[in-house]
């Protein structure tokens, strides 16, 4: 690998990335490989392509219509549902550990797909996601967000895999569909059936029009009307 792709593909790059590009790029896989004018994480043995995504989906969907040219294509999507925060001052000192109140879970999914909400419609392009137990490594340098009152994250580290989820086409979607092929429903009424937020059912019922896994039909009351398509 050449210092210039090196540089190009690695940049920043967290302990959470690059542990899980080298678990699925597998044995005999490759990792950081130009195609076209982009790096694809991994290469696997048998020719998919890798991606890991952390965050939105949004910077991937011109990425992955390159790569679905190509061949088949697996995004890696990590999950916090846990995540232990340790905390360190400037000269590297550890300071305190705690766990975050935030718990991700599956439905997290749509904080990515909100953006990108058309790209599981590619039929070479499959996400994967990856719950699991986080570490995020954090440093009083005072360079960081002011939400973090100038605390910078420095890394981020996988340190259990619990489970992971393959989403091959828009009919794996139905799984966050709890209701009947001709059931009626709202989004207060997916948010109550599968105990989830209000925000979080709309987004997800947003991606899920897109996806034509459900549709709208109407109204009742101020709430917009769905049904299953599928």
């Amino acid at each position: 690998m050449s210092t210039r792709r090196k540089s190009i593909g690695t940049r920043n790059e967290s302990s959470l990335h690059r542990a899980l590009k080298h678990k699925y790029a597998g044995p005999g896989g490759r990792t950081e490989i130009k195609v076209g004018d982009f790096i694809a994480d991994g290469v696997r043995k048998n020719g998919e392509y890798i991606e890991v995504q952390t965050g939105s989906f949004a910077p991937l969907k011109k990425k992955a219509a390159e790569f679905a040219l190509r061949g088949r294509v697996r995004i890696i999507h990590p999950i916090a549902v846990t995540k232990t925060i340790e905390v360190y001052d400037a000269g590297k000192t550890f300071l305190y550990r705690r766990k975050s109140p935030v718990r991700g879970s599956p439905w997290s999914l749509f904080d990515a797909l909100l953006h990108a909400p058309e790209l599981p419609l590619n039929p070479a392009v499959a996400i994967e996601i990856v719950l699991a137990d986080i570490t995020e490594k954090r440093v009083r340098d005072g360079k960081g967000s002011w939400r973090r009152k100038g605390v910078s994250i420095k890394d981020r580290e996988l340190s259990v895999l619990r489970e992971s989820l393959l989403y091959k086409g828009p009919s794996d979607y139905l799984r966050f569909v709890p209701f009947k092929r001709n059931e009626e429903f709202t989004a207060s009424m997916l948010a109550k059936r599968a105990e989830v937020s209000q925000w979080t059912a709309q987004k997800a019922l947003y991606v899920l029009t897109k996806l034509k896994v459900v549709k709208r039909i109407g109204r009742k009351a101020r709430e917009l009307l769905y049904k299953r398509s599928r």
